[in-house]
């Protein structure tokens, strides 16, 4: 019997590109192949890109570069592309890299296999296509491996907002939600091998409207399903979008037991003449409202946000706006990022703003929002939580997990294992963490 093939992934970039890594391992090890961390011993290296933040093309050039005396060296190693940047440069990356012997979209990576095989007859291989059959559908049944405590699980994929910054609807396509029986089935299969918190995925998760029994499910019927699954303890979900936060999903905010009080609810400016042109669809006031009912549903949540500074035409009162809505919401975390060109995109061709004006309101805006992460983190010394720890820690029976909250939270106790969940009376805050202790039954 011969030695399995080894499998190097490198994941870019958002949760939804880690849960595609996932199950390209998954697909490929049905070729033959098992995963490596050491990129040294690879029969093939897979990049899964993303194409979201400045040069992300250029990262990935220069990230092939360094392979080049690895392939030298062992001229059968096999080296792909995937994900966004694959989906958007194509054929080129073979072109200006010719090491690379494959190319996938993060639609058709269900097809690694038959890509894989084809490289073996000594061709390359290129797949972007936006194929009909469902993905989820083709691929491999999960293995049954031990899981740990926590994982992603996607249940929608592409966007149709098309904001004018945005790449996602050109590599992702169009919004497609997966049918709820295949979410629910591939749920209660991670519980069994361990799980107890699932993170669902999309896009625009909230705009999900999956296939179900009487109809297409909203989100929040999701959720509620998901909720009766036994073993699975949480449920969170991301990326939203304001104008997509419906009634029963912002009630299911207040009711179900199992869903974290966490959310992250992009607004990326306070202007509305900023956000008009972004064509985000929504209002600085709009978003202050879903804001008011979701707390009023769930006063404790914690809210996260996007932010871009420096987009074309923003002025100084639009960038003073931003920093208004900022004050008015407190957010628990955030990200925040310079405006960068997406080649393709409506802003790439606008007036930009100058780098030096736009590094000074991302050096501010990001000033404000560590202040609030840092007090609303303060607060929380004294209060109880309920952490579900995932790993051990740097010290000695130290253990870390996350909060409802999605704090990481260290303690000492040693005869706690990953998946335990326990209540903690939080007893410091540090920059990125809080430290507890265990209260006693």
């Amino acid at each position: 019997m011969s030695a399995p093939k080894k499998l190097f992934i490198k994941t870019y970039g958002c949760q939804m590109n880690v849960y595609d890594s996932e199950r390209m391992a998954e697909t490929m090890g049905g070729a033959g192949y098992v995963e490596t961390q050491n990129v040294n011993d690879a029969d093939m290296i897979l990049l899964n890109t993303c194409h979201i933040r400045e040069k992300a093309a250029e990262k990935v050039y220069s990230e092939l570069g360094r392979f080049r005396d690895l392939k030298d060296a062992r001229p059968d190693l096999k080296i792909g592309v995937a994900g966004c940047v694959a989906q958007a440069e194509g054929e080129e990356i073979m072109r200006r890299q010719p090491l690379v012997d494959l190319v996938v979209g993060p639609q058709s990576y269900h097809r690694l296999p038959e890509m894989e095989a084809k490289l073996a007859t000594g061709q390359k291989a290129l797949d972007t296509d936006f194929p009909e059959e469902d993905k989820f559908e083709k691929l491999k049944a999960r293995p049954k491996a031990k899981r740990g405590p926590t994982a992603f699980l996607t249940v929608q994929e592409g966007c149709d907002k098309f904001c004018a910054f945005c790449v996602v609807p050109y590599t992702r396509g169009s919004e497609v939600s997966r049918p709820a029986d295949r979410i629910l089935d591939e749920a209660r299969d991670l519980v069994e091998r361990g799980v107890r918190e699932i993170t669902l995925l999309g896009q625009n998760v909230n705009a999900y409207h999956g296939a179900g029994e009487g109809g297409d499910w909203s989100l929040a019927r999701l959720i509620w399903a998901l909720s009766d699954v036994d073993g699975l303890e949480r449920i969170r979900f991301t990326t939203s979008h304001p104008n997509d936060m419906s009634d029963d999903l912002i009630e299911a905010h207040g009711s179900c037991a199992k869903l974290m009080p966490y959310l992250h609810l992009p607004v990326q400016s306070g202007s509305d003449r900023i956000l008009k042109r972004m064509n985000r669809k929504h209002t600085a006031e709009s978003y202050l409202k879903v804001i008011e009912r979701i707390r009023a549903a769930r006063p404790d949540i914690l809210l996260s946000g996007d932010f871009i500074v420096g987009f074309p035409e923003e002025t100084d009162a639009d960038f003073e706006d931003t920093l208004r809505l900022i004050e008015a919401v407190g957010y628990g975390t955030a990200y925040s990022f310079k405006y960068s060109t997406r080649p393709g995109t409506p802003a790439a061709n606008r007036p930009q703003i100058d780098v030096d004006v736009a590094d000074d309101r991302l050096r501010r805006l990001q000033a404000l929002l560590t202040r609030q992460q840092q007090q609303i983190q303060q607060s929380m010394v004294g209060r109880e939580v309920s952490v579900l720890f995932e790993k051990p820690g740097r010290q000695p029976g130290q253990m870390v997990g996350k909060s409802e909250y999605l704090h990481a939270v260290h303690v000492v106790a040693p005869d706690v294992r990953p998946g335990d969940i326990a209540r903690v009376r939080i007893t410091e805050s540090s920059t990125n963490s809080l430290a507890g202790a265990l209260i006693a039954d």
